[in-house]
């Protein structure tokens, strides 16, 4: 089937399926019809739940429907190994068929990745870590243990997301775009990126450093301050160096007694073409 034809099949059964009476055999039965296509495609990476268009990162809603029918109609299941590996989940998100020829090297010790996420030839999976149905991961990246990709999240090729970072997902709304981290980023330790995110190329996020909608971003170099809006995404420029950093809680005389801060991001340099990620890392935190 045509991409055109899966997206015009998959927007209708959605439709009828908000419309339809619980346990209405028609619809279940169309679900099934469509849906292994719909999975193998979002697997093998021939549709994505986001895409960059005109310089700007856009969800695809019909995907994250797709993506919403499978949880909807799927039955609980077991997929256990033995008495001492009980799972269960639902039958439309198995975990992802991958073998050799993939190119993909999936370390053992725990890691998951559900049907329905892409790993490109080349991706490099350190246990445990997780990635969820919807992910795109790209060429020659490492995710290292402890790591998250959340449903829908979009990662660039040569990414390094360091142990324990947690890279958020949205389903829901459907409109909404997922956190992006785009080529050749730079992700380090029990870092968080949340609600949308974009982390342009090349960037480099410093261990620990949380970036939300809500969380505002310090550029040091251009003193300007970077926030989320109603027009757009919190957006992390190329090449900027980010670090955790923190900001008076409040005017008040109760913060200013107890010396109270509220957590920020700074950007504290650029990378220029001649420095890698971890160069201009460390020098950042010994200005």
């Amino acid at each position: 089937m045509e991409i055109p034809a899966l997206q015009e099949r998959i927007e209708a059964l959605f439709t009828q399926a908000k419309a339809a009476a619980p346990g209405d055999e028609t619809i279940a039965g169309e679900f099934e019809a469509l849906f292994p296509e719909f999975i193998e495609r979002l697997t093998r990476g021939e549709i994505r739940s986001a895409e960059k268009r005109e310089g700007r990162w856009e969800a695809n809603p019909w995907v994250k429907k797709g993506i919403l029918l499978g949880f909807r109609f799927g039955r609980i299941v077991e997929y256990s190994i033995d008495a001492s590996f009980r799972y269960f989940d639902k039958h439309t998100y198995p975990l992802r068929p991958t073998d050799a020829a993939d190119g993909v090297r999936i370390v053992p010790g725990g890691t998951s990745a559900r049907s329905g996420s892409y790993l490109a030839p080349g991706v490099v999976i350190m246990p445990p870590a997780y990635i969820n149905v919807g992910g795109y991961v790209g060429r020659d990246t490492m995710i290292d243990s402890h790591a998250l990709v959340g449903s829908c999240a979009q990662i660039g090729e040569r990414v390094h997301l360091s142990a324990a970072a947690q890279i958020g997902g949205v389903l829901e709304p459907i409109g909404a775009a997922p956190v992006v981290i785009e080529d050749d980023v730079m992700v380090g330790g029990n870092a968080g990126i949340y609600e949308g995110t974009v982390v342009s190329r090349r960037a480099v996020i410093g261990a620990g450093t949380i970036l939300t909608s809500s969380i505002p971003v310090y550029d040091l170099i251009h003193e300007t301050v970077l926030r989320a809006s109603a027009e757009g995404p919190l957006t992390i420029p190329d090449n900027a160096v980010v670090i955790p950093g923190a900001r008076p809680a409040g005017k008040g005389e109760f913060a200013r007694r107890h010396g109270l801060s509220a957590a920020c991001a700074l950007i504290v340099k650029y990378r220029d073409e001649r420095t890698d990620a971890a160069t201009a890392l460390e020098t950042a935190l010994r200005m």
